[in-house]
This record gives C-alpha cells, structure tokens and sequence, in this order.
C-alpha cells in the first residue's frame, strides 16, 4: 500500500518534523539522504533492520467528522500537530477536565506521540476507516466479563487486572502509542526477531513452515511464521493465548503482517486482523515507520510493581467507606 504524499502541505510536514531538511542543511549524522534506496541483504533480500518509530498522530479510526475524507487538509494536519505535541502541557490543563487531567498521567515531557501522516486515519479496509461491528459472541463475552464477580475497579488480586497494568505484555501489535514507540528489527536467512520498546517483549519469527508442528502451546503474543512475497515480508500469527486480548479478539485472532522498504528510511508496515467470533469481517491497518537513529533501552517499568500495591490498597480502603465487607 503506497501513501499519497500531498504537495499542498508536505512542506508544513516538513517543516514540524525536521527544520534541518527544510533550510536545506545536510540530514542528520548516519541517516541516508531521502529516497536513497533500501539496502539488501547477501542473500538477495531486503534489509528490515534497524529501529523504527511506530509513533503517530493519526487515529486507528476515522473520526465521525471527516467521515468519507482519507486525507486531512493543510490546515487541518497543521493543528493535528499542534495538539499532538502541546496536549498536556502546563499552559493548556486549565483545558482538562480533573478525570482526563489524572488520566494523562505525566507532563509533556513524558509524551511521544509522532505527527500525523496527512491520512485520517490507519484503518484501510474498510473503506469507512472503521473496526468492523462485533459479532453477538463478543458482545456477549464483553457482558460476561463486566458481570463476573467484583466489578474491575475494585480488584481483589493482581491476577484481575490486565496484563498491560501488570507490566508483563502489550500484545503483538505496536500502532502508535505514547511512548516509547520504537521496534528493532534484526534478520538472518531463517528468522526475524523484532524487539518491542514497550515492555520490552521480543517476539522470535521462523521464515518457512519447519519445526513448528501444530501442538506448540499458545502464547501471549501468539506463534508466528514468516515468508517473503517478492520484497515484502509476510508473517502470519495465531495460537492467541487469550490472555492479551486487542480490541475484544482472544484465541481465535490471526494476523497477517507485512513488513516492506521502500527507502532507506521507511518500514512500510500493515497487517489485517482475522476473527470471525469478534468481527463481522476482517479488517486492516496500515502505517510508514521512519528509521530512528539510536538506541533501544530497557524498558524496566518499575520496580516491586508498587502502584499495583497501591490500586489494590486504595480499592480496599474504598470498600471500607462504602461499607462493602
């Protein structure tokens, strides 16, 4: 899938990303020039590797009010920007409400949300730019989870809450995000490892169908196996464990990766979600990954998971007031 890159404001774009290029100054120190072409591996493949920024001010949806727009306007990418970079700084808390302002968490500083593409949003098929209806399974899986015993937020175990508050998996798929919003991706003949900066989860790709048998046991970030098609990368996962559901999809979710170069400094990347006990019909999100020049840190959390300690002490005392037990 090739994005359109418009004329009309990629000199705005420009200018938000990177006002070196703009001036006309050299690019940043070990990036190649734009559009220098992808390099190849010695086996006659593209070279995936690298680090690469899934970060992004374009919703996974498409908003109610561009309905049956693709491409935002000038102006409109502008503000996109504006608000991405500028949401939670000091000057504009007066704008949020107690709820949003505790739910943000951090001051800007914190914050890495990437720019906006010009596209109004990551989902392109369907052409509405919308997840598919669920399917009356999951809607009555939702019901059942919200009236299985003690309501959420007032857990009686860290075992109730999600493994993403735990600090154990974000899941297999990196679209955009707040932080922390860089993969690396490293290549041999017969795998491909990416290595997610969020928590930090590694996730270990055999090429080819070998070894991999059909009783391995599921995982939280499934079991994947990869192809080239051409130049594109194509790895397909399933054997969902369950645990680390995305978007209401458990143990029967299959994704279809596709991983492509299209110069030196972008990882075209898409990939189509598959359960017919979620949605109605598949559906597919895609996203240009710019290169990042540096490193991947440790993602450590925090140590002792003390403000898990922290939310079950302060749903006990909540109890207390209340009178509950």
């Amino acid at each position: 899938m090739k994005f359109a890159t418009l004329a009309i404001y990629s000199a705005t774009i420009t200018i938000l990303i990177s006002p070196n290029v703009a001036s006309g100054q050299p690019a940043a120190a070990g990036r190649p020039p734009a559009g220098s072409p992808a390099p190849m591996m010695p086996w006659g493949v593209p070279d995936l590797q690298g680090v690469w920024d899934h970060g992004t001010a374009t919703p996974l949806e498409r908003p109610d009010r561009y309905e049956g727009r693709e491409f935002l306007t000038a102006e409109e990418v502008v503000q996109t920007n504006v608000e991405a970079t500028t949401f939670a700084t000091s000057e504009r808390r007066g704008e949020l409400s107690p709820q949003r302002d505790v739910g943000l968490a951090y001051n800007q500083f914190w914050w890495d949300r990437g720019l906006s593409d010009g596209r109004t949003a990551l989902i392109i098929d369907p052409p509405n730019g919308k997840i598919p209806p669920q399917t009356s399974a999951a809607e009555d899986r939702a019901e059942a989870r919200r009236s299985n015993g003690r309501p959420r937020e007032n857990s009686e175990n860290p075992e109730d809450r999600n493994l993403w508050e735990r600090c154990l998996s974000r899941g297999a798929i990196r679209l955009g995000g707040v932080y922390n919003n860089n993969i690396q991706i490293f290549q041999t003949e017969n795998h491909v490892a990416i290595l997610m900066e969020m928590v930090h989860e590694l996730r270990i790709i055999p090429l080819g169908e070998d070894g991999l048998g059909t009783s391995s046991p599921r995982q939280w970030l499934g079991r994947s196996r990869g192809s080239w098609e051409n130049d594109t990368l194509v790895v397909k996962t399933d054997h969902f464990s369950g645990q680390a559901p995305w978007r209401g999809a458990g143990e029967n979710l299959t994704l279809v990766e596709r991983f492509s170069r299209p110069d030196a400094n972008t990882l075209r990347y898409e990939v189509t979600f598959t359960d017919a006990t979620t949605w109605e019909r598949g559906w597919t999100a895609a996203l240009d990954m710019p290169r990042t020049n540096g490193l991947l840190y440790e993602y450590a959390c925090h140590e002792h998971n003390y403000g898990m300690e922290n939310l079950l002490r302060g749903a006990r005392f909540q109890e207390r007031t209340a009178g509950v037990r």
